[in-house]
């Protein structure tokens, strides 16, 4: 006999956790709560900053706003805003776990339009940098008036 009687008791326990933790997350008829998954997907640090933004108004699920506790299911669309940018992405699998980034970006898969929307509000930003150079010092009082009328008459 190769292996002990306990260390075979061991190691069938262990398969058996794996396999069940592989089919929980391609199972389709389960489901997870929203928090958990956008933590899961990476996109945001901790459980606490997805429920503060999901509450705040930042992610829209299935484009309306949602609380922390919905649960996701296979084949919804997204919506995540993070600082200038907008995603709107679809779920492709579920997890409750929050595992190496490339099994995160397998959760979920970004719409082209939202990839084209990012790019292009990027650009914008990059142009509008160069377009509008930072001033040495502050614009004093006569000069905030005028921005403000020149703004008014665009």
């Amino acid at each position: 006999m190769l292996f002990s009687a306990k260390f075979r008791c061991v190691l069938l326990v262990y398969f058996t956790y794996k396999k069940q933790y592989s089919m929980a997350i391609t199972n389709e008829n389960s489901s997870t709560r929203l928090d958990k998954w956008l933590w899961a997907a990476r996109f945001f640090k901790t459980r606490a900053i997805a429920k503060q933004m999901i509450d705040g108004g930042k992610v829209f699920y299935n484009h309306q706003r949602t609380k922390s506790g919905k649960s996701v299911v296979i084949g919804d669309s997204i919506r995540i805003r993070q600082g200038f940018d907008e995603k709107e992405v679809e779920v492709i699998a579920l997890a409750d776990k929050r595992r190496d980034a490339t099994f995160a970006q397998s959760l979920y898969k970004e719409t082209s339009k939202s990839i084209e929307t990012r790019e292009k509000n990027s650009l914008a930003r990059k142009q509008g940098i160069l377009l509008s150079p930072a001033s040495a010092t502050k614009p004093d009082k006569k000069q905030r008036r005028k921005l403000i009328e020149f703004k008014e008459r665009i």
